[in-house]
């Protein structure tokens, strides 16, 4: 992933400069609007790609998970600089409705075309590892969603250039802070639900609750506890209660890695209670994958 990251910022950052100068000698906000997400999509990767390698990093006694939850601070970071970008080039847009000066619509249409095929590009380096990592997702959906936009700012470009409407390319650049403003908040709630410890999105608890109770030496459960741990990393604790005498010694193990395997989640602590003593019980014994 590391040659990913450095080419798709590489292609980002060469965007950000095209896009900048081209939209200011072109008087085009589109153009600006859609450099100012290319310019969070750098900062993102960055960010991302540093996270990753922290990651990476063995735990202390300090940081006894290690530094896993940068990854999702990352994310965070990422949406938030989004937002920032783009709320500076809404704020031009609006007041440029009222007076929109002339705009080049062929300038706007060739560099939005660029624009349209480095995103994809890009794009196609995190297309291997989008599923196993929200980082990497984030990364993927953001450039293909620049690539749309910039395929939207070159038809603005060749509207405004055929008809002379300079109005459309303000309105334009509305249209795709609106679209990258939706995506971003996906991954802003998304980040800020992992943050708070909330059961990732692809996993249903209740599903693992009623998995866990049908094991035929588990009388019940409780204290079911589901969080991520990174973007990639979930974790979960649960109490079983379980009549004693019949209770196997590999049960733990067992299940932890049934769990492993069907729900993706590879850090697994159990607790087994004998069953009339409940949170009594002194003498529980713990598994862990």
């Amino acid at each position: 992933m590391t040659r990913a990251f450095v080419l798709g910022m590489a292609l980002n950052i060469a965007f950000v400069v095209i896009g900048v100068v081209a939209g200011f000698a072109a008087h085009s906000t589109a153009l600006l609007a859609d450099a100012a997400h290319n310019l969070g999509d750098v900062l993102g990767l960055g960010m991302a790609w540093g996270a990753m390698a922290l990651a990476r990093r063995a735990r202390t006694a300090k940081h006894t998970y290690g530094l896993r939850r940068t990854t999702i601070l990352a994310a965070l970071g990422n949406g938030g600089l989004v937002v920032f970008a783009i709320g500076g080039v809404v704020w031009e847009a609006i007041q440029r409705l009222g007076s929109t000066p002339p705009v080049d619509g062929g300038i706007v249409a060739v560099v939005a075309a660029i624009g349209v095929g480095l995103n994809v590009l890009a794009a196609l380096l995190f297309a291997r590892g989008r599923a196993d990592d929200m980082n990497i997702r984030g990364a993927f959906l953001h450039l293909m969603a620049d690539a749309a936009v910039s395929a939207g700012v070159v038809v603005a470009g060749l509207v405004v250039w055929q008809t002379g409407w300079a109005w459309i390319d303000p309105a334009a650049s509305l249209a795709v802070s609106a679209v990258i403003l939706v995506g971003t908040w996906e991954l802003l709630r998304e980040a800020t639900n992992l943050l708070l410890d909330a059961v990732p999105d692809h996993i249903d608890s209740m599903e693992v609750e009623a998995f866990l109770a049908a094991v035929p030496s588990v009388a019940s459960v409780h204290d079911l506890h589901i969080w991520s741990m990174s973007t990639t990393e979930v974790a979960l604790t649960a109490h079983l209660i379980v009549p004693w005498d019949t209770c196997s010694p590999t049960l733990c193990a067992d299940l932890s890695a049934k769990i492993a395997r069907r729900f993706k989640i590879g850090h697994v602590t159990l607790q087994l209670e004998p069953a009339g003593h409940g949170a009594d019980c002194e003498q529980g014994v713990q598994g862990a994958v």
